[in-house]
């Protein structure tokens, strides 16, 4: 089956290195919410993506068979589902993705670059007075600047991940616990 020599290109013990093409949007983010490097572009088209994951060494991930019949598109993931929930589950479990509470939230959701942590003071005069008065923990993307913080959303999340079958709390995670 296709898709295997993905796992072949990453480490032991390193986080994969991702492209997602135009058709896996909400994949992309989920896996950036996840703290996986994840790049994508919905302008890119297919021999960017090829050349992309060569010279970046990214695993591209994909639900398109004309792309994995690239002959330079080796190194690459089909995509089974059209169903986000499920394709997360099926790129974390095929590429032994293991997320740990620092890797949540610690990438931007728009630019897919780590995150920084700021000083409350830093981020007070540019979020909502509520959101500075309630908060003490806060990230910007480098890049886009954009700031984020952990509020009500945060936990949905977590929630949506649990039920995709995802350890995403230390308690839950294989070797974690007393």
């Amino acid at each position: 089956m296709a898709g295997s020599s993905g796992q072949r290109r990453v480490a032991p013990g390193s986080p994969p290195r991702l492209i997602a093409d135009a058709m896996l949007g909400g994949l992309a983010k989920w896996l950036r919410i996840l703290g996986v490097d994840t790049a994508f572009d919905p302008a890119l088209d297919d021999p960017e993506i090829v050349e992309l994951s060569i010279d970046e060494g990214r695993t591209i991930l994909t639900r398109d068979r004309r792309l994995i019949l690239r002959k330079r598109a080796w190194n690459h993931l089909f995509v089974r589902s059209e169903v986000v929930d499920e394709q997360v589950a099926q790129v974390v479990t095929a590429l032994g993705v293991e997320p740990g509470p620092e890797d949540l939230f610690s990438r931007c959701l728009r630019c897919n670059v780590p995150l920084l942590e700021i000083p409350a003071e830093a981020a007070a005069a540019e979020v909502p007075p509520y959101v500075a008065r309630t908060q003490e923990h806060f990230r910007r993307c480098p890049r886009c600047g954009r700031i984020y913080w952990r509020a009500t959303h945060a936990e949905r999340m977590r929630k949506r991940l649990r039920a995709m079958g995802i350890a995403v709390d230390p308690s839950t995670r294989a070797g974690a616990g007393s």
